[in-house]
């Protein structure tokens, strides 16, 4: 019936602001930050909003990703002339550009690329001490470290493509710049430049734990929510101890599918899932110019892309030659 279709909280309990549960370890302190109620954060999820506790790790982290925001924007700003109105009609096309690869791994000058490796280094930096936060809160609130590892995933990519790849090609200008369109442009520039990375496998890979992800994230959460008049939002007690809820999800899977994920391994499917595509991902772009420097030359000489002959490439005039255009 129409009132079971709960696609947003239909329900907010509203009571006292509950600050957490004690902990009592050396370095933690009493929450004292003050707590609201917001409606619209409700249809959500908690309305409750705070108490934040970031810790020196925190706080040093949001500094640095300061810094980093502000060196990244005042170069951008300095490239329009110090005009705000140019600065926002191009800030999509705006970027902060690595060094040139006559530097190799040298520190050149601010202007010549020296600002990208200040502005890298303080971002590495924030996102750093932010995994740490993550870590450090989950182990003080006696939780399993999923939270942090999942992000460590997700940060391998980041330094594959700004770090650990440069270092691998002996130059900074092998990274990605600081900007919105230019870092799509060097996604694109890099798949061309190396073959078309289509033909990467771990790419491919990549690809397949994204949409794997999004889908089984998708259909977790349309169960749940469909569930919802039995009480299937209480995914733990129903796990334990089976009730409606968990019956009747497995078998409408059962029933559409012929497997069913439980209610507790349905996450370790999605987690691996979500987990392992940046991963792979960044394994691809790792081997990329490093290990590979033609993708599809790659693929055809192993049977991952068909092989056509030579002519086959003639078949339409280059109009840089004078052909037909």
């Amino acid at each position: 019936m129409a009132e079971y279709q709960n696609i947003f909280t239909r329900i907010q309990v509203v009571g006292p602001a509950y600050p957490g549960v004690a902990l009592g370890t050396r370095d933690s302190v009493e929450r004292q930050a003050k707590t609201g109620h917001w409606h619209l954060l409700g249809r959500l999820g908690d309305a409750q909003v705070g108490p934040v506790y970031l810790g020196m790790t925190g706080l040093l982290s949001l500094v640095c990703g300061f810094i980093a925001f502000e060196i990244i924007g005042l170069v951008m700003l300095d490239s329009v002339n110090w005009n705000i109105r140019e600065f926002g009609r191009q800030f999509f096309w705006l970027a902060l550009e690595p060094p040139a690869p006559k530097y190799g791994l040298r520190f050149p000058p601010l202007n010549e690329g020296g600002w990208w490796i200040m502005a890298g280094f303080f971002l590495s930096l924030s996102v750093i001490l932010w995994w740490v936060r993550t870590y450090r809160r989950a182990r003080a609130l006696g939780m399993g470290t999923h939270v942090p590892w999942a992000f460590a995933a997700a940060l391998w990519l980041f330094f594959v493509c700004g770090f650990l790849r440069p270092l691998a090609m002996g130059s900074w200008s092998e990274a990605v710049p600081f900007g919105i369109f230019p870092h799509l442009d060097w996604t694109a520039a890099l798949s061309i430049r190396y073959g078309n990375l289509f033909y990467n496998p771990f790419h491919a890979l990549s690809i397949v734990f994204l949409y794997g992800s999004t889908l089984l994230f998708a259909m977790h959460g349309a169960t749940i929510l469909a569930l919802g008049r039995f009480g299937g939002e209480r995914e733990i007690e129903l796990a334990i101890d089976r009730g409606t809820a968990a019956e009747r999800g497995g078998l409408f899977w059962r029933w559409t599918m012929g497997f069913n994920a439980s209610f507790e391994s349905i996450h370790r499917w999605a987690w691996w899932f979500a987990v392992l595509c940046p991963l792979t991902g960044g394994i691809g772009i790792l081997l990329t110019g490093t290990v590979v420097d033609n993708w599809h030359q790659w693929a055809m000489q192993h049977s991952f892309a068909p092989s056509y002959p030579p002519e086959s490439f003639n078949a339409l005039p280059d109009p840089l030659s004078g052909g037909a255009r």
